[in-house]
């Protein structure tokens, strides 16, 4: 049976688990081509950012 070297100090036990308290990415829905997209992203399916055109538009094909 593995046995480890030396105890796990607090800060390494609370690093570990600090990542319990992470949430789920939050989404919102975009005004104008009502896609979900994250926050603060460029949506994708239009190529608009804070209402400038940043990318080419994909395509449907």
């Amino acid at each position: 049976m593995a046995v480890p070297k030396r105890k796990t100090s607090r800060m390494k036990r609370g690093f570990r688990r600090s990542a319990d308290a992470l949430k789920k990415p939050s989404y919102v829905e975009d005004k104008d081509s009502g896609e979900l997209r994250r926050p603060h992203h460029i949506d994708l399916k239009s190529g608009m950012y804070g209402g400038r055109q940043v990318l080419e538009p994909k395509s449907d094909s």
